[in-house]
Formats: C-alpha cells, sequence, structure tokens
C-alpha cells in the first residue's frame, strides 16, 4: 500500500534507477520495507525509482499507533534524535540501510556507556546523587545499561507541594512524545554514579573562547588498497579498505559496514560534535571502479576529520575500530566563568554563520557539478566540433593538387586534433580538480547539517536554566538544585563553544586546502593546454 512520506535531506541520483528529492519534499513509497537502506517511491515531479531510506520520514495520523523514521542522524531528523536514547540491557544499535548488516560478529557487542563528563570541583549532587567530582554525561549521553532514569513528573503548582519532588518540565526535544534520556536527564540531574575515569577529555579556555584540548598522542590514518572480497563460497561481495593508523605498525581491514557500526555509535555517544557524515550508499554499481574510488577519496576526507578532531579521535570506539584498544574517559571543563548569556550570543552568532555557510556551500556544490557536467559533455563536443571543422577545411584544400601545400594542410589537420585532445582534456580534468573540491563540499554539508540540533540542545538546556531558576525563586525548587542544573548547562556550553572552535580551524584548514589544490591544478591544465597550442603553432613557422 502507498504511504506519504517528507523528504529530511536533499538527495542527488546518481544513475538511471535512482530519483532526486528536495529537502521536505512530498513522496510517495510503495513499501516501508527497505531494501538495503533503499526505499522506491516517487517524487513530486512524477518520478519514480529509489533514494536512501534514511532521508525520509513516513507521514502518519496521530491515531496511529506506530511511527516510522528512517533517519539515522540526531541532527538532522526532527522528530527521531537518537541522541537522546538510551539502549536496553544487550540491545545494540541498529546499522540501518547497511549492506552488509547480516554478518555474525562482534560489531555490534561494544559497550560504550562507560564515558562521564567532569568539572573541576567539588560538591554535592542533585537529585539525591552525591557526587564527589560532579560527574556528567553531557556529550556522552549513553548511561550504564542497568540505569533507568526516573521519569518525568508533572510540574508542582502548588507551592505546599515536595520542593524535592518537583522537576522542571522535559522539553528540550521538538517533539516530546519522543523524549529521550541524555542531554536532559544530564542537565536535570538524573544520571547515575559512574566507574572509574582512567582517561580524560578537556576543555581549557584559548584567545578565542573555550577549545577542545589537543590530543596528547596525535596521529593520522590511511585508507588505502580498496579490494573486492567474497564470503559463503561467494556468494555474498563486499570491498575492504586497509587502514593504517600512524601510531602503530599493524594495519586492519575493515568494510562499509565497520565504518557504519563506528558513526552509529558516534551519534548515539557525542551530541553536541558534529560528527562527520559517511559518504552516501549506492543501491546499484557498488563495485564499479569510479563509485569505489569516489567512495575511497571520500572515505580519506572523513578518516583525516576524525583523527584531527581532539575529542573524537580519542573515543575508546574509534580506537577500538582502529586497534581494539578499550579505555575509559572522561570530560573536564574550565574554572573559567562564563556568563550564560554571552554564550547564548555567541551560539546565536554561529547559529546564523553556519546557516550562511552551508547556503553557500550548497550554492558552489551546484555550480561545481554543473561545470563538471560541462566538462564531461558540452566543452569536449565543442571542441571536438572545432576540430573537426579544422580537418575539412584541410581536406578541401587537397582537392585541387596544383595549387596545395602539404605542409600547410597538415598544419590546419593537426590543428585540428590538437583541439580534439583539447576537448578531451578537459573531459578528464575534473579528476585533477573538481572532484576533489566536491569531496570536500560534501563532507561540509554533513557537519553543517548537524548543528541545528546540536544548537537545538543547547538552547534546551538554556531554557532549563531559566525554567528552574524561575521555579526556585517561587520556592518549588532547592536553589541547590537550579544551582546543579546552571552548572551541567555550563558543561554543555562549553563543549559546543569548544566544537565551535574546533570546526573553525578546521574549516580554515580545510578550505585552504581545497582552494591551493584547485588553483594548482588548473594552472598545470592551462599550462598543458597552452603547450598543445605552441607545438601547433610552431608547424607554421615552417612554411
Amino acid at each position: 500500500m502507498a504511504l506519504k512520506a517528507r523528504a529530511l535531506y536533499n538527495f542527488q541520483s546518481e544513475n538511471k534507477e535512482e530519483i532526486s528529492i528536495q529537502e521536505n519534499e512530498e513522496l510517495v513509497i510503495f513499501s516501508e520495507n527497505s531494501l538495503d537502506g533503499w526505499l522506491q517511491g516517487k517524487n513530486s515531479r512524477g518520478e519514480t525509482g529509489l533514494f536512501p531510506a534514511s532521508y525520509v520520514e513516513i507521514l502518519r495520523s496521530r491515531s496511529s499507533s506506530s511511527y516510522t523514521d528512517y533517519s539515522n542522524s540526531p541532527a538532522g531528523s526532527p522528530g527521531h534524535d537518537s541522541s537522546f536514547y538510551v539502549h536496553p540491557p544487550n540491545t545494540s544499535i541498529s546499522n540501518q540501510g547497511s549492506f552488509e548488516d547480516d554478518d555474525d560478529d562482534d560489531w555490534d557487542d561494544w559497550d560504550d556507556g562507560c564515558t562521564v563528563v567532569e568539572e573541576p570541583s567539588s560538591g554535592p549532587g542533585t537529585n539525591g546523587h552525591p557526587s564527589p567530582h560532579l560527574q556528567y554525561p553531557a556529550v556522552y549521553p549513553s548511561q550504564n545499561a542497568g540505569y533507568r532514569p526516573k521519569p518525568a513528573l508533572e510540574r508542582q503548582d502548588s507551592i505546599s507541594s515536595s520542593k524535592r519532588g518537583s522537576v522542571v518540565g522535559r522539553n528540550l526535544n521538538r517533539f516530546s512524545c519522543f523524549v529521550r534520556s541524555g542531554v536532559e536527564a544530564f542537565i536535570l540531574g538524573d544520571v547515575p554514579l559512574m566507574s572509574k575515569i582512567a582517561e580524560a577529555y578537556y576543555i581549557e579556555m584559548g584567545s578565542k573562547g573555550p577549545q577542545w584540548r589537543a590530543n596528547p598522542h596525535p596521529f593520522i590514518c590511511s585508507v588505502e588498497d580498496p579490494t573486492k572480497q567474497t564470503k559463503f563460497k561467494g556468494i555474498k561481495s563486499y570491498i575492504s579498505y586497509k587502514l593504517t593508523p600512524s601510531n602503530i605498525t599493524t594495519p586492519v581491514y575493515r568494510r562499509y559496514k565497520h565504518f557504519d557500526w563506528l558513526y552509529n555509535r558516534l551519534l548515539h555517544k557525542f551530541t553536541v560534535i558534529s560528527v562527520p557524515h559517511l559518504p552516501e550508499k549506492q543501491a546499484t554499481g557498488r563495485f564499479e571502479e569510479d563509485f569505489i574510488e569516489k567512495r575511497k577519496r571520500r572515505l580519506i576526507l572523513w578518516m583525516d576529520h576524525m583523527t584531527s578532531h581532539p575529542v573524537l579521535s580519542q573515543y575508546e570506539g574509534f580506537q577500538h575500530f582502529l586497534t581494539c584498544r578499550d579505555d575509559k574517559q572522561s570530560l573536564q571543563i574550565p574554572t573559567e566563568h562564563q556568563d550564560l548569556q554571552d554564550v547564548e550570543d555567541r551560539v546565536d552568532s554561529f547559529k546564523a554563520f553556519s546557516k550562511k555557510m552551508d547556503d553557500s556551500v550548497l550554492q558552489l556544490t551546484n555550480v561545481a557539478s554543473e561545470l563538471v557536467r560541462k566538462h564531461l559533455g558540452g566543452f569536449r563536443k565543442e571542441f571536438q566540433k572545432l576540430g573537426n571543422a579544422f580537418q575539412a577545411i584541410s581536406h578541401s584544400f587537397q582537392m585541387d593538387p596544383p595549387y596545395s601545400s602539404d605542409a600547410l594542410n597538415n598544419a590546419i589537420s593537426h590543428t585540428g586534433k590538437t583541439y580534439e585532445t583539447v576537448g578531451e582534456m578537459f573531459a578528464e580534468q575534473p579528476k585533477n580538480d573538481l572532484f576533489l573540491m566536491l569531496d570536500t563540499l560534501s563532507l561540509y554539508q554533513g557537519l553543517l547539517s548537524n548543528f541545528p540540533d546540536i544548537i537545538h540542545l543547547q538552547k534546551g538546556a538554556f531554557a532549563k536554566v531559566k525554567e528552574s531558576q524561575r521555579m526556585s525563586d517561587e520556592g518549588k525548587m532547592d536553589q541547590d538544585e537550579a544551582d546543579g542544573i546552571r552548572k551541567r548547562c555550563r558543561v554543555v556550553g562549553f563543549s559546543l563553544q569548544a566544537e565551535m572552535n574546533h570546526f573553525h580551524e578546521r574549516r580554515m584548514a580545510d578550505f585552504k586546502r581545497m582552494m591551493q589544490s584547485y588553483l594548482k591544478q588548473q594552472i598545470i591544465f592551462y599550462q598543458r593546454v597552452s603547450q598543445q597550442l605552441e607545438r601547433t603553432l610552431l608547424m607554421y613557422d615552417n612554411l
């Protein structure tokens, strides 16, 4: 039965089996059962084909008892904020849409629920949780499997009601029916005591505000040698990639489903960090050379971003992915005071910047994609037409032998062949410059799409602080409890600002490299074109 759906993101088709969809576009889904992470349906323009299941949500009436949202990203899909989700014991995160998710390996059994956040000052906890180190799972909301956050209670409107029984209303999520434990539980102090800390992350004050402390053991990781492998006696095929971290000598081999496993852990763990999106999946042509090469380039960019991030690069799940090491981690923030209003103003400024950058990145992506299309088609055809026209002139000159000049005829004919060669050079050039530019732009489209909901979490935290202070003033909440909410909001604020600063640092480095590479390749390209034309010109000097 056909179902109505709404597109959460833009998707550009890359082959004839797929169709393009636009954000907020109304779609018709032929069946809600996805095939390898893809749905079949029709867009608003009447085109029928495949598109990623994670890019849409099924629209249902309020009376419906179930709700389907295929999106995996908490930063990109309202109503499905998996950053608030606490998995029950022995339950793994589902790799929706993975092409190779039928393996019985240990990739779904990793327990990353031990990370906590620390504020470097001691004091009593809130809501009855004594805490000598004020341990907060802020950017890491997953909690011990056996822990169940206490349910949200209705706020007491009577002053005579129990003060300890009053709680701030839970409504950080845009759809309250999908409230999940995580940042909300952290802000309100509904967190359990954690186990002993073995490793810590730090936020420190820099010249531009809070920033992540650099990884004390920086490293890089190469992504090489995509190789087609088979299993089940050749029934199933997949591509494996060779990963070699610079801090160890032994490479590991990972499939795309393993990257997908890590990506789901990152989304679940880090709610105020913009986790880079993985390269898109493709329903058909997964073993074609061009697709494998494109995915490899984008996995290299993805890995470079991961290893350069001071927090993500130290995350135990990432280390497990690369080396299978397992260490407990925490986050410690600076002691410097920051006015919450100043933080909110800075977040608002970054919100406006990220929206503008997102629009400009999309604009440049569209222009570069159109230029690629012209290189592969229009430019090559035009130069071929010009070359054919020159050769036609040369052939016509040979029709009257008494006045024919072989040297001139050959020079004109060679000119035609030169322009045909130039046309082929134009067709090959995007592999050297525009494809690399589009890879970087694709990475940043994913990063920027994460920030609206990350900022939404911060806005919700500010609202909780204001609400808790009002309730304290009205005698409905202890001041100590309100102060605890404010302190935990500081942790979220410091984390978001540190992530914003890291984003700016990476943005400057990445776009500098992208522009330098593009201009250098353009110079080399036009020098090669010039050399071809100069050699052809010399043929006329000898006539």
